[in-house]
């Protein structure tokens, strides 16, 4: 099994996006990509090549869903887990999910000093 290392962050907020960040890099040693919003995402994720996407559902001007199904066309999402990171998830979109790579949803607000371990936890399940 071929180790976590490259994670695709994508989160609006400043704060959460900061926090999140350090957690994964200083306490779980990933590269991470953040980025504030879903066209910063699209317009960098084919070079950054992430093993894993942690993506929040609320973002202005394209939801969290649009985005992977327009992350789809870039990166194979059969092979690179999505992880979602929301305080909120319509039902209705829960049926898409699974097609759109989603292998998880961790509800906000979450604790930073678990994340990495739930990431990596989330990531071994997928490759036994």
């Amino acid at each position: 099994m071929r180790a976590l290392k490259r994670i695709l962050h994508v989160e609006d907020v400043p704060s959460i996006r900061i926090v999140t960040r350090i957690a994964l890099e200083k306490l779980g040693g990933f590269e991470v990509l953040s980025c504030a919003s879903a066209q910063a995402a699209l317009a960098e994720a084919q070079a950054f090549a992430p093993d894993l996407i942690l993506l929040d559902v609320m973002l202005p001007e394209m939801d969290g869903i649009e985005l992977l199904r327009q992350l789809d066309k870039l990166v194979d999402l059969e092979q690179t887990p999505v992880v979602l990171l929301t305080g909120h998830l319509d039902q209705a979109q829960s049926a898409e999910l699974g097609q759109l790579g989603v292998r998880d949803i961790l509800q906000k607000p979450f604790d930073p000093l678990q994340l990495p371990t739930q990431l990596r936890t989330i990531w071994k399940a997928e490759h036994e």
